[in-house]
């Protein structure tokens, strides 16, 4: 890993009012590690020990927004109620004292929570038309208007809390056919109201909910949106097939108030539309055509891209280069660089990416997932 890699990621970045100190990011991952849904010690060093360790902002795990049918898991963190937040607050200092700067990611999975499970079980199962992911219907309820815009407000309220105890931004999970997500494909919302429709009008949802954070938060607090075409099991689905349809929805999104976005692909070396003899990946086309500061994400620092059977068997992956990457971040395809399993591996990839060690940089296993430290 050339010099010339690590002065690129080095260079420090200003998102809204916050001096990020280089354009590493550490990616959102669940760890299920939230005892009742609140954060405790084991949390907060996880975090810290990461930003002391040179990764530039910290975007945390996935937080269940304050609705009963927001998630599945008990032990995955909220961002509602006194005690998560309090929690919240102690992972905030400890990153803060650490060098870093951190959001929280705001989320809600729709309709892949099956009814019956924890933290509510007797909450139901929703999403815009109670469609599921492989085109199921019935297989939860379908939101009513009222329902809709009692989500908006448990998403702005989130931000508000955020803010509140000394986050540096927020970011809104709207990816990976999680509940955002199901408002803006077609397959998952088959709404007649203002909230389905056409590929724009699908876009209210998420809108709605960038604009009500945005009036409930700081002119400079930073307000990024994470959004993905492919979805969990569904790794060819498409939001938009060509560069005009993306721009087409994305422009109500940043009008709405999005200062930055997570572009989420597998791959970050793919292009998105091969067919328009480009190379850029999907954050590189969202950021030409939005103008807005983006980060790429999709299997950084590793050989091999996301698929849930390297998760979820004994299977790794080798150390990956960051040098095209770093070529490409120079070409300001994309701002930022968010970072996953390299990062639960090795809570010191960052320094050493930085530094220049990359013979020291630790391969993704198995174990990295049972011991999350």
């Amino acid at each position: 890993m050339s010099a010339r890699a690590a002065q690129a990621l080095s260079r420090p970045f200003t998102l809204g009012s916050v001096e990020l100190p280089n354009r590493l990011v550490m990616a959102p991952m669940t760890r299920d590690q939230s005892p009742g849904g609140v954060p405790d010690e084991n949390v907060v060093a996880y975090y810290a020990r990461r930003a002391a360790a040179g990764t530039g902002l910290i975007i945390t795990e996935g937080t269940y927004v304050d609705d009963p049918s927001a998630g599945d898991r008990e032990n995955v963190p909220r961002f509602h109620g006194e005690e998560a937040l309090a929690g919240w607050s102690n992972v905030v200092s400890a990153v803060h004292e650490a060098g870093g700067r951190i959001m929280p990611q705001l989320w809600h999975v729709g309709i892949q929570r099956q009814a019956g499970k924890p933290p509510f079980p007797e909450a139901p199962s929703v999403g815009p038309s109670g469609i599921a992911l492989d085109g199921t219907p019935e297989a939860g309820e379908e939101l009513s208007s009222a329902d809709v815009e009692r989500l908006v407000e448990s998403f702005a309220e989130a931000a508000h809390q955020a803010e509140r105890i000394g986050f540096d931004g927020v970011e809104i999970h709207g990816a990976h056919g999680y509940l955002i997500d199901q408002f803006l494909w077609e397959r998952t919302n088959r709404r007649t109201d203002a909230y389905g429709g056409s590929p724009v009008e699908r876009t209210k949802f998420t809108a709605d909910i960038v604009a009500a954070v945005r009036e409930r938060v700081s002119p400079g607090f930073p307000v990024v949106l994470r959004f993905s075409q492919w979805k969990a099991d569904h790794y060819g689905a498409k939001l938009a097939e060509t560069p005009d349809e993306l721009q087409a929805m994305l422009a109500p999104l940043t009008e709405a108030g999005v200062d930055a976005f997570h572009a989420s692909g597998r791959r970050y070396w793919e292009p998105e539309f091969p067919e328009s003899d480009s190379e850029l990946n999907i954050g590189g086309w969202t950021r030409k055509l939005t103008g807005k500061p983006v980060i790429t994400v999709g299997s950084v620092g590793l050989d091999t891209a996301f698929d849930p059977a390297t998760l979820g068997s004994g299977a790794g992956t080798n150390v990956g280069s960051v040098e095209g990457l770093a070529e490409r971040l120079e070409r300001d395809e994309f701002d930022l660089v968010a970072v996953g399993r390299a990062l639960l591996a090795d809570p010191e990839w960052s320094r050493k990416v930085l530094d220049g060690r990359e013979t020291e940089l630790v391969p993704f296993t198995r174990a990295a997932l049972t011991t999350l430290h």
